[in-house]
């Protein structure tokens, strides 16, 4: 990982502290990603004990954004950043939101995970968790990658890559529902897979998030709340 382009600080504090940050958002991200791996598995396998271990890391997860933010804090109430260590700031703090949430989303696969191995499993809809999960899994491990190497042409085409999911939740739910209405008695497993699914949209949309936030990092631009043509469009300005 390259070490981010900070400037010349006249303390070695400051850089250390803002390296001390970043480190750490690369850290909860790792563990995020993991959990989202896990999340999917454990549905897709009935594993109990794995959707254990993801709820499990969700502590974890937790505590890493709440040092995070104090770190943060303690760099605006002490150093006084210049500009774009200040949208670094900002960026950091609004991605770890997103990490935590997304971690969130996971536990609630794995909760859904734990009811359908107890429960037995849903006639329909693997197919589909498994389709989107790859894309919201590649979608985060991108958006990641982005922030890393402070790269906005990646962190576009995670954005690119939600609206292809959206789409495709979308027909999986028509799908489901109708399948619901011929067969009610599959509603209450299916519905385990709907919830899933549901997650992984809003993990999508989590990691599109922090992709806009490396843009906003690296160009200095908000592009949040517009589409990925007026992005584009935008950046070229």
């Amino acid at each position: 990982m390259d070490r981010m382009h900070f400037g010349e600080h006249s303390s070695s504090q400051f850089n250390d502290a803002l390296e001390s940050i970043r480190n750490n958002l690369m850290e909860m991200g790792g563990l995020v990603e993991k959990q989202v791996v896990d999340a999917l598995q454990a549905l897709l396998q009935a594993d109990s004990a794995l959707a254990e271990k993801v709820m499990e890391t969700e502590d974890k997860v937790d505590k890493l954004e709440m040092l995070i933010d104090e770190e943060c804090t303690k760099v605006l109430a002490l150093r006084q950043p210049a500009a774009s260590d200040l949208r670094l700031i900002i960026a950091v703090t609004k991605a770890v939101s997103d990490l935590e949430r997304i971690g969130d989303e996971s536990a609630k696969i794995a909760r859904m995970g734990q009811q359908l191995a107890e429960e037995g499993e849903s006639p329909r809809g693997y197919v589909e968790v498994r389709h989107i999960g790859n894309h919201v899994r590649n979608m985060l491990r991108d958006t990641l990658d982005a922030f890393a190497r402070f790269d906005a042409k990646k962190a576009l085409e995670v954005a690119a890559e939600d609206k292809e999911v959206d789409l495709e939740y979308r027909s999986a739910m028509r799908s489901l529902v109708t399948f619901m209405m011929e067969d009610p008695r599959s509603i209450s497993r299916v519905l385990n897979i709907i919830w899933s699914l549901r997650a992984l949209e809003r993990i999508g949309d989590h990691a599109r998030n922090i992709g806009e936030q490396v843009i906003y990092l690296v160009e200095g631009k908000d592009v949040r709340h517009i589409s990925v043509d007026e992005i584009e469009a935008k950046l070229k300005k």
